[in-house]
């Protein structure tokens, strides 16, 4: 069974993207990042990965998990 990769909202275009970890091309893209998130959210949940929100400027701003969390949690 092939892993499933974490996804990305990403500026893409003057619009927004939801990506695959390692993808070029978007899974779908949003007029605001709002709505990237919103489905980015119901791809991360439903495969327990990561998601990781870009900011304008293209730098990770926001990072969530869910699933695969070591119990209880490092550090």
């Amino acid at each position: 069974m092939a892993k499933t990769k974490a996804q990305h909202v990403v500026p893409r275009s003057g619009k927004w993207g939801v990506l695959s970890a390692g993808a070029t091309r978007a899974t779908s893209l949003h007029p605001t990042q709002g709505e990237a998130i919103e489905t980015a959210l119901k791809i991360a949940r439903s495969n327990r990965t990561e998601l990781y929100i870009h900011g304008k400027d293209g730098r990770i701003r926001e990072r969530s998990s869910f699933g695969n969390d070591p119990l209880p949690p490092k550090g």
